[in-house]
């Protein structure tokens, strides 16, 4: 039995040093491909991300303005160069007067309502906004608004820019 043993032993030939080099510079190789391919799929998925993030903070302040400046029969951008803050008046039928005040500060749009001169309730609208005054500004002529929202999600070479211009027309004085 041990002779039998010792014959099977010696027919079986194990690997040689270089088929073993050569198995482990093919694992290498494919566990760099999937790696690269990983790392590739998280920075496009950040940058899908930054850019929904940006274009979703820039179409939500563009659909509030747009709602208050419809209504609106004044529309007082300010006099400075961006054009914010923004004042949006209106009479109702019933003699109720609204006035909304846009701002940004601090890469927020803050709006501020007003029904009668009450107390004005604030409400973030959007975030993510560029201050630049280039980036984000309005201007109102005749009775049209031209808004220009830009939100920057980002650092660095990173920054996903989102740019949505729009022109309102209000309603005419009634």
């Amino acid at each position: 039995m041990l002779r039998r043993l010792k014959l099977f032993n010696r027919n079986q030939a194990g690997f040689s040093l270089v088929e073993l080099i050569a198995t482990v510079i093919i694992v290498g190789l494919i566990g760099l491909v999937a790696t690269m391919a990983i790392v590739q799929v998280v920075n496009q998925t950040s940058k899908n991300n930054d850019y929904t993030t940006a274009s979703r903070q820039t179409l939500n302040a563009m659909f509030w303005i747009s709602r208050d400046a419809y209504m609106a029969q004044k529309i007082q951008p300010d006099g400075g160069g961006s054009g914010f803050p923004l004042v949006l008046t209106w009479l109702e039928w019933d003699d109720t007067s609204h006035t909304v005040n846009y701002t940004v500060e601090n890469n927020r749009l803050t709006r501020s309502y007003s029904i009668n001169g009450s107390e004005p309730r604030f409400t973030s609208v959007a975030e993510y906004i560029n201050q630049e005054t280039q980036m984000t500004n309005c201007a109102s002529d005749n009775g049209v608004l031209t808004l220009t929202i830009t939100s920057s999600v980002g650092t660095g070479a990173h920054t996903i820019n989102v740019t949505k211009v729009r022109s309102i027309a209000s309603r005419p004085n009634i």
